[in-house]
């Protein structure tokens, strides 16, 4: 783009510095060097001056946020491979392109979601717990912290994409039977590979496994997918581990059943209404029951690079001309 005016472009958090110094190096960035979140207000400043917005999931960009923006605004590059904080829709009716980082948090995620497969059975926070705050311990005992097994049960992958995948080759490793739901079957070649059965069934599915894995997007059809209903399905020794979204639980529900034993407990990296944290979830946390992560299964400075870069690369193609890599395209409703 030398010999060309560099686009403006309003970065809404703090990213990692080597992702910001190469912003700065090809576009007129203007950085959050405080990360502090954007306020509503920040953002329709942003959109009334900014080329192109560079926002994460704290950002919500709406329809009428987006109404506000300027004619100069062509663009919105996530840093984030979610879009549910961001109208796409609406955005697309007033010309401007959206774009994601897709496909660089895969690993992260399923290492993730595997360390929480092993915490919550296998209590490995709680018996952490008694070190770290300075407790007692009088030594190895037989019938002491036992927590279940994990080599042998059945995991069921509550939507079967690349993170889903990645995470059932991991379960595989450690000895799990792989099951999964989804709204296309994945292909035969990948079913071989990971041993795994099909269910078209949500509610079959949900009534015979050990592990439940939460693993689809946050859309208006995948609300609460696991209601109420579907949750009480869960046999009382099973897990539910969520490293998606908050919403496609009700959180409510999981919470109630925990309490009343019939789940036997969860592993949670999202919440229905983060930061925001239920104040009965943090009980349970308390309890042992369940173990909590600040939503930080994608958190490697690897990752954040990779994503970064993505920006840069939509961006910059974007501006010679061309469709971006990582166009995010609306859902015909």
């Amino acid at each position: 783009m030398s010999g060309r005016k560099k686009p403006l472009v309003v970065i809404t958090r703090k990213l990692p510095d080597q992702v910001e110094t190469r912003m700065r190096e090809l576009f007129d960035a203007r950085l959050n060097i405080d990360d502090r979140p954007m306020s509503q207000a920040d953002l329709v400043a942003a959109v009334k001056e900014a080329e192109v917005l560079v926002p994460t999931i704290t950002d919500r960009i709406d329809a009428e946020l987006i109404e506000q923006a300027g004619p100069q605004l062509k663009m919105i590059a996530n840093y984030g491979n979610g879009v549910d904080h961001i109208d796409v829709t609406a955005a697309a009716a007033k010309g401007i392109v959206v774009t994601n980082t897709p496909n660089v948090l895969n690993e992260d995620t399923a290492d993730m979601t595997m360390a929480l497969i092993l915490a919550v059975p296998r209590r490995l926070i709680e018996g952490a717990e008694v070190l770290r705050h300075g407790d007692k311990w009088a030594g190895w005992s037989p019938t002491w912290m036992l927590g279940r097994r994990v080599w042998g049960k059945r995991l069921g992958i509550v939507g079967m994409g690349r993170i889903g995948t990645a995470l059932a080759r991991r379960a595989k490793a450690f000895g799990m039977s792989i099951h999964y739901h989804n709204r296309r079957r994945v292909a035969p070649l990948i079913e071989d590979e990971l041993e795994a059965t099909y269910w078209d069934s949500l509610d079959q599915m949900l009534a015979r496994m050990d592990i439940i894995s939460v693993h689809c997007p946050s859309t208006p059809a995948t609300y609460h997918l696991l209601s109420a209903r579907r949750l009480a399905l869960m046999q009382p020794t099973a897990y539910l581990v969520n490293t998606a979204r908050g919403d496609v639980v009700d959180e409510s529900a999981l919470i109630q059943l925990i309490e009343e034993g019939k789940i036997a407990g969860a592993g949670l990296d999202v919440f229905e209404h983060e930061p925001a944290i239920n104040k009965r979830l943090l009980k349970l946390a308390e309890l042992g029951k369940v173990v909590l992560l600040p939503h930080m299964g994608s958190a490697t400075i690897e990752g954040r690079i990779d994503m970064g870069e993505k920006v840069i690369i939509n961006i910059r193609t974007f501006f010679d001309g061309h469709r971006p890599p990582d166009r995010v395209i609306p859902r015909k409703s």
